[in-house]
């Protein structure tokens, strides 16, 4: 991983703001490696991701915020700091479906996602044999309607004490409650198993069946309170014939969830994501 800062930003659209951004670092040596920029005309705003080497950058990273501050106020920018170098800390909820969980960990091991898996959180004993293959402590925490609550709680106080920067459900199939999705403010991967906003909610695909589409497809999204309604990161397709029974559109819908859900959580740990609105801005 190489040793590099990159700042996300996002401000009301005026000229300028690449040229002050860019003076700004040039100002405390620093070496631009990426940059990219996207303006959203119809909603007026500018949103930039940059990544520079710190290797000669002489403005200390604990005197970042004070030293841009100025420029950020004069622009109205929302920004975020992040270090390339800095592992985040992912906790990975699961329920019996072990597929996207699977996808998770040998990625994890084969070194493409560069985080941090202190615990697998569970409803089902079911993947437990998974978690102790790859050394991920496993939790299993029951949760039916009477013990949302309690669970929840015992949820929360895990992360808290794995100090957890994100969550990934990777097809964790409870819906969070609105407490406990405030305290991770896009902050929580879910991967949805269908083509948002098509067939949101339960059996999408026994849906998309019984209506006969010839598309199925995966969506990876930040939760909200709003069920299956958070902003998208990724989504794909398969194409499917009338020859597909209900068995061929889980399984070939299977491989997009693992795809899509691993290229959402890459591009979360890269700091490539900007939100805005219920909207995401990818940058390459």
């Amino acid at each position: 991983m190489r040793n590099t800062a990159v700042l996300l930003i996002c401000c009301p659209d005026k000229k300028g703001l690449v040229a002050a951004i860019a003076n700004f670092l040039l100002r405390h040596n620093a070496n631009i490696l990426h940059a990219d920029q996207h303006q959203d005309g119809a909603a007026g705003l500018f949103l930039m991701r940059v990544e520079w080497s710190l290797d000669d950058f002489d403005l200390g990273l604990h005197k970042f915020e004070q030293a841009f501050s100025p420029i950020a106020a004069e622009h109205r920018m929302q920004w975020r700091l992040a270090l390339s170098s800095v592992k985040p800390r992912m906790a990975v909820f699961v329920s019996k479906f072990d597929h996207c969980l699977a996808d998770l960990l040998y990625r994890h091991h084969a070194g493409e996602l560069y985080c941090e898996i202190p615990l697998i959180i569970s409803n089902h004993p079911d993947t437990h044999w998974l978690a102790a293959a790859y050394r991920v402590p496993f939790h299993h925490i029951p949760v039916t309607r009477d013990n949302k609550a309690e669970a929840e709680a015992q949820q929360r106080a895990l992360l808290q004490a794995h100090h957890v920067d994100f969550i990934v459900l990777a097809r964790y199939m409870q819906v969070l409650s609105p407490e406990f999705i405030h305290h991770y403010p896009n902050r929580i991967i879910n991967i949805h198993h269908s083509f948002l906003p098509a067939f949101h909610g339960a059996k999408p695909y026994q849906r998309a069946f019984e209506r006969g589409v010839k598309l199925i497809g995966a969506t990876s999204h930040y939760v909200t309170e709003i069920l299956d309604d958070g902003p998208i990161i990724e989504q794909d397709v398969a194409r499917i014939s009338h020859r597909d029974d209900l068995d061929d559109l889980v399984q070939k819908g299977a491989d997009l969830e693992k795809v899509v859900l691993s290229r959402a959580v890459k591009w979360h740990i890269d700091n490539r994501i900007l939100v805005y609105g219920n909207k995401t801005v990818v940058f390459d």
